[in-house]
C-alpha cells in the first residue's frame, strides 16, 4: 500500500494545483495522500470535489504543515485527519497568515535597500492566494536571474546573516499541537533531520516535541540514506512517537516524487497503524489478489 502523508499545493508554497497534484497521485497510483500546505487548508476542499467527480480510489487525508518557533529554531508540524473546519485551528491559520505577510513585507524592503527591487511584489504574484513563503521570494529571484537555483538564493540572500532574511516569529510547538488536537488530528514532527541539529539538540527536541503532545515523526522520506530512515526509526521507538512517512512533494522533479521510495523500518509503529480507513484498504486488496490467484 502506498502512503504519502506530506505533500504541497498552490495553497501555500507547490506548484501543483490541488487538482493537479490529486490526479499526479492518482497516476503514480498513491492510496493514501495527505495534503499538508503551510498554515492553510485551502486546496482541501478542491482536491476532495474532484477525487469525488472522477470517483478516483485514492484517499485523501486532510492536513497542514503548522511552521513554529522552538528556541529560535524553525520547526514543521504536519497535522493529518485534522478537521479543517475547526475554529480552534482556523483562529491559528489566520494568526500564522498575519506573521507570514508581516515578514513577507520587510523581506522586500530589506532585498529593495540592496538594490534588488520588486521582490516582495514578485513573491506575491507567484504565491497567488495562497501562503507567501521565502520559497516564492526564492523563485521569483531565480527566475528573475538574481542567482542561479534555490540554494544559491537562501544561501546569499534567505539565510540567516543575510540581506534578506528576516527573524521568524511563529507560533510555537504548543500552540500547534494543541490546535492540531482541537481539530481532531493527530501531531507529526515533520523531516527532523533537515533542522541541521547535532545529537544532543536532536534529542532535546524530540523530548520536548513529545512532552508537549506531540503524536509522532517524520521517518521515511524519498530522498534518504538507509542509516538515516534507520535511525529516525530507532529514535521514534526511544521516544514513543509514532513514524509516518511523506515525499514533502512540492514540485515535480527527478529525485523526489509523489509517494516515491516511502517505506518504514519494520521496528517503527507506523502514524496509521490504528486507522479504520487503511484496515479497510488492506482488506480490498487482499480480496483483490485472491481473486487474482
Amino acid at each position: 500500500m502506498l502512503i504519502d502523508l506530506h505533500s504541497h499545493t498552490t495553497a501555500s508554497d507547490g506548484q501543483l494545483t490541488p487538482s493537479e497534484l490529486v490526479n499526479r497521485a492518482e497516476n503514480r497510483q498513491v492510496n493514501v495522500l495527505a495534503i499538508t500546505d503551510h498554515d492553510s487548508v485551502d486546496g482541501l476542499q478542491e482536491a476532495h470535489d474532484l477525487i469525488k467527480e472522477k470517483d478516483f480510489k485514492l484517499t485523501l487525508i486532510n492536513g497542514i504543515e503548522v511552521t513554529t518557533n522552538w528556541l529560535n529554531h524553525e520547526i514543521h508540524v504536519v497535522g493529518v485527519n485534522i478537521d479543517p473546519n475547526n475554529a480552534h485551528l482556523l483562529a491559528l491559520i489566520e494568526l500564522q497568515k498575519e506573521k507570514r505577510e508581516t515578514r513577507a513585507i520587510e523581506m522586500g524592503n530589506r532585498l529593495a535597500k540592496a538594490n534588488i527591487e520588486g521582490v516582495y511584489e514578485g513573491a506575491k504574484a507567484l504565491a497567488g492566494k495562497g501562503a507567501i513563503t521565502r520559497a516564492h521570494f526564492a523563485r521569483y529571484l531565480v527566475e528573475t536571474g538574481v542567482a542561479p537555483t534555490f540554494q544559491k538564493v537562501f544561501d546569499k540572500y534567505l539565510s540567516r546573516g543575510n540581506t534578506g532574511y528576516v527573524p521568524h516569529n511563529w507560533v510555537d510547538l504548543e500552540q500547534a499541537i494543541e490546535a492540531i488536537h482541537e481539530a481532531g488530528g493527530q501531531a507529526v514532527l515533520a523531516h527532523p533531520n533537515h533542522y541541521k541539529l547535532s545529537n544532543k539538540w536532536m534529542r532535546r527536541l524530540f523530548t520536548e516535541f513529545k512532552e508537549a503532545g506531540g503524536d509522532a515523526m517524520e521517518v521515511a522520506m524519498g530522498q534518504q540514506s538507509p542509516q538515516v530512515r534507520l535511525q529516525l526509526a530507532m529514535w521514534s521507538k526511544e521516544y514513543d512517537l509514532l513514524a509516518s512517512q511523506g515525499s514533502d512533494f512540492h514540485f515535480v522533479g527527478r529525485w523526489r516524487d509523489l509517494g516515491k521510495a516511502l517505506h518504514l523500518p519494520e521496528i517503527a509503529k507506523p502514524l496509521w497503524h490504528d486507522w479504520a480507513i487503511i484496515e479497510q484498504l488492506a482488506i480490498e486488496q487482499l480480496k483483490k489478489s485472491e481473486e487474482k490467484e
